[in-house]
């Protein structure tokens, strides 16, 4: 179910559990068309925020965002057939390469046999499509370099950072949406010295947004968010 945050913009929430790599969806609502912000972890996930969105009479989106080219933030794309998907340039060929890789269940077993630290976001995948007949990566159809502004006033910027490459945030009605951006790398690309991106977190803070969401936890108010900072 959708729970709306403020203004124009509504939340379909992030699996708590952690195993699941299932994140929040954001939707924000306009009657020119929708933004929607990540596509989720799966075609089953996208087409449970489609019913969602549907269930709380907002306008069908028009644009799809990815924050960044992650595949539990792309993979639902495919149930999105009529949606413009945005993303920063340099996820095309990101997810080219992704879409180039022969995804299956098998592929996902071979895969963890060669490298065990994809286990659990290959496990997190194969649980997420349990079919994959209709199954494709989307690349984006528009892409900026720097910043972007949708005909709705959403308004789109790369940060980059050590989590992807092509990290964007997402901002409306004084809301910032971050994805993963400031979080540290991939699991099987981390090392011990990796953590949370500080700095980023300290720049997105100084611009004070009244709200921050991340995709894998709860939102957070701006007092919230400086008190959680230290």
């Amino acid at each position: 179910m959708l729970q709306h945050l403020t203004g124009r913009v509504w939340l379909y929430p992030h699996d708590p559990d952690p195993e699941a790599i299932r994140p929040s969806v954001a939707v924000i609502a306009d009657d020119r068309g929708s933004v929607l912000v990540d596509a989720g972890n799966s075609p089953e996930h996208a087409r449970a925020v489609r019913t969602a969105i549907a269930a709380a009479g907002l306008p069908a989106p028009q644009w799809l965002v990815y924050t960044h080219h992650h595949w539990d933030h792309t993979w639902g794309a495919c149930a999105w057939p009529d949606v413009t998907v945005v993303a920063h340039s340099t996820a095309v060929d990101l997810l080219t390469a992704e879409a180039d890789r022969p995804w299956s269940h098998r592929y996902l077993h071979d895969q963890v046999e060669a490298n065990p630290k994809l286990a659990p976001s290959f496990r997190a995948r194969a649980l997420a499509v349990p079919d994959w007949t209709d199954f494709r990566i989307v690349a984006p159809r528009q892409t900026f370099d720097e910043t972007l502004t949708l005909p709705t006033g959403v308004v789109l910027r790369h940060v980059g950072g050590n989590h992807a490459p092509d990290s964007t945030i997402v901002v409306a009605d004084g809301v910032a949406i971050v994805g993963d951006a400031f979080y540290p790398p991939p699991y099987h690309l981390r090392t011990p010295a990796d953590t949370a991106d500080h700095a980023m977190i300290k720049r997105l803070l100084s611009e004070r947004h009244s709200w921050y969401v991340d995709a894998h936890s709860l939102p957070r108010r701006l007092s919230e968010a400086l008190t959680q900072s230290g």
